[in-house]
């Protein structure tokens, strides 16, 4: 397999965690999305994702699969051992929107398209972009503390004591917050769960630091 991906990134760092916990390897291409407008706005590219967007992964079989979630769910089913899908459909269901959350409600609003259209459009300067991205970051996680808080399925991890895909998308999540100088001391069962999943080696494995185009 093939991940197209940036080491910074928030989506390709989920898919980089998903893929250490189920013990799968596959070759990194990296794509910096900072370099001028970026390398994926390329049109070699945007041959290999329409969107333009990351991560992309080419499975052995020559298929590609963009959107995190749908790569993760992809790698769920491709080896269903460590599950990172609980057994009970309401518990699935909970994991699933907890994902969603951050995957579709979060994190789209603090994107680096996102940030450079604000500054475009709307000659929103350094300091501007920055609260933007904290408002919605923050209001976001707020809402997946609560979600923790009543859920009644938290655990040492999101949904029990097992690692689920919601903490593979709140470790990213949290990361991107920090990056972003949010207040976060008020998220403490966000912070507690995301210390425990750090302590395992596939979450540390995937940290942006740690990946070869970091260095």
């Amino acid at each position: 397999m093939r991940l197209y991906s940036f080491f910074r990134s928030t989506a390709c760092f989920r898919v980089r965690i998903a893929l250490a916990l189920k013990g799968l390897t596959c070759e990194t291409i990296p794509i910096n999305l900072l370099q001028g407008e970026g390398e994926h706005q390329a049109p070699a590219f945007a041959e290999i994702n329409p969107q333009r967007m990351l991560p992309v992964l080419v499975t052995d079989d020559g298929e590609r699969i963009t959107q995190s979630l749908a790569i993760c769910e992809y790698l769920e089913d491709l080896r269903p051992a460590p599950p990172l899908l609980p057994a009970s459909p309401s518990k699935r269901a909970y994991v699933r929107a907890l994902a969603a959350a951050m995957a579709s409600d979060i994190h789209p609003l603090h994107a680096i398209r996102v940030s450079r259209y604000l500054e475009r459009a709307f000659d929103a300067d350094a300091q501007a972009r920055r609260a933007w991205g904290q408002h919605w970051i923050r209001e976001g996680l707020l809402a997946i503390e609560a979600s923790l808080k009543r859920g009644g399925h938290t655990g040492r991890y999101c949904c029990g004591d097992e690692i689920s895909l919601a903490d593979v998308f709140l470790v990213p999540q949290l990361a991107s917050a920090i990056h972003y100088g949010v207040a976060i001391d008020d998220l403490e069962l966000v912070g507690q769960i995301v210390g425990r999943c750090l302590e395992q080696p596939a979450f540390q494995a995937a940290l942006p630091e740690k990946q070869p185009e970091a260095a």
